[in-house]
């Protein structure tokens, strides 16, 4: 026998799980020199879900938005029908959003939009102040019911004078909360 093969296998040989030595991996260097390949994971999932388009409708108008706009939107109408948490959320979303974007030019009034109220109607102003509040916010044929502490107002301004048994009903069912209103000893028509 030859004196190679009684000294055991050398390096250069190749076979099953010995590559060829120019192919190995080299000790201290890392094996994936080009490292994870740009914009793999970068966009975070709830952006690439706010990104997406949906479509709304304002008005009876159908309009496509993206997600995060519509998101905006439903917090700021929240906030305009008194929901003190959502109009700071909304607030503080614009407000983050402004800063992020810097200063623009001509940045100001986009636009004015008015809202004509019929002669007599007090709902849209009872609304804004607080005075009333609709039952579903989101349909516009809802019901509106008064504010417990705007029934205690009037009752107190009463003085003297008594409701009729129908018009004690009336206002119990148009008062949000009755048991909330501390009725007087001549009201006949309890809250249930």
């Amino acid at each position: 026998m030859s004196d190679d093969a009684q000294s055991g296998p050398s390096e250069d040989t190749v076979g099953y799980r010995k590559p060829p030595a120019s192919t190995r991996f080299i000790k201290g260097q890392s094996g994936n020199l080009k490292g994870r390949p740009r914009g793999k994971r970068s966009a975070l999932p709830h952006d690439t879900l706010l990104s997406q388009p949906v479509v709304i409708r304002e008005d009876g108008v159908e309009r496509r938005v993206t997600a995060a706009e519509a998101f905006l939107l439903q917090m700021a109408k929240r906030g305009l029908e008194g929901d003190s948490r959502a109009a700071r959320q909304a607030l503080a979303a614009i407000t983050e959003a402004r800063a992020a974007r810097g200063p623009a030019a001509g940045e100001g009034v986009q636009a004015i939009v008015v809202k004509m109220v019929a002669v007599g109607c007090v709902e849209p102003a009872a609304r804004v102040l607080g005075m009333t509040v609709r039952l579903d916010p989101y349909r516009p044929t809802a019901r509106s019911v008064i504010e417990p502490w705007l029934v205690q107002c009037a009752l107190d301004r009463l003085g003297d004078r008594r409701l009729t048994i129908a018009e004690q009903r009336e206002v119990l069912n148009a008062t949000r909360t009755p048991r909330k209103v501390k009725w007087p000893g001549w009201w006949s028509e309890k809250p249930l």
